[in-house]
């Protein structure tokens, strides 16, 4: 197992690019999951999301945090793990934040980590995506390690997105005009709305990403199929 956070290490404990570990790891015959946190409360169910695939034989999964997500996993409580924690959990091969992506100074023919992990992941799913990245994404944005991998994403493999936000954020006319881009124009996306529910800030209302169990469901589903 290695914990990508500015690179990783062989078994010798030397460097090893990122990019060029999840490169050799491509075809090693097991199913290979990539999940994806981004800036929401929501990001605090990622390590129960993760923990529920312990009894998986033969998966591999990856994991992204974005730089707002890892504000809520920093330590601050029991379920508030920090990042580097999750790279303890079941089947679990690295954590990616966004300085792991370019080797400084980048050299042609050098491995591209959103390149890399694209061509690994036979699933990603975003789990939370905020609002922010909501529209990141519908807008063709691309500034950072996930907003990269989603943008350089192969169509013809499906990404699972569970938004999370405040209710009134959720029934602003710009989400349900972004929501229609995914739902309607991008067949590649499988939205998973969220839930009525008292939220983090004290609303009550629709905006907490949807059930973590059923997260999970939809999950398992789609890598059988894969």
């Amino acid at each position: 197992m290695t914990m990508a956070t500015s690179h990783d290490a062989g078994v010798q404990g030397t460097y090893r690019d990122p990019a060029a570990v999840v490169s050799d790891a491509i075809h090693d015959g097991k199913k290979h999951l990539l999940l994806a946190a981004s800036g929401s409360v929501a990001t605090i169910k990622l390590p129960l999301i993760i923990s529920s695939f312990e009894t998986h034989p033969n998966l591999s999964i990856r994991v992204i945090v974005t730089k707002a997500a890892t504000k809520f996993l920093a330590g601050q409580s029991p379920e508030q793990p920090t990042v580097p924690s999750l790279a303890l959990l079941p089947h679990v091969d690295a954590v990616y934040l966004d300085e792991d992506e370019w080797i400084d100074p980048w050299t042609r023919h050098s491995k591209i980590l959103h390149i890399e992990l694209r061509r690994w992941a036979h699933l990603l799913a975003i789990v939370p995506m905020s609002a922010n990245l909501l529209a990141k994404v519908t807008g063709g944005l691309c500034d950072d390690l996930l907003t990269t991998v989603i943008r350089a994403w192969d169509v013809k493999r499906a990404i699972i997105a569970a938004p999370a936000m405040n209710q009134m954020m959720w029934l602003n006319p710009i989400t349900a005009k972004q929501l229609a881009i995914l739902a309607e124009e991008w067949d590649w996306f499988e939205i998973l709305s969220p839930q009525v529910k008292q939220l983090a800030c004290g609303d009550v209302g629709q905006g907490a990403m949807c059930d973590w169990h059923e997260i999970v469901a939809v999950i398992e589903e789609r890598l059988a199929s894969t």
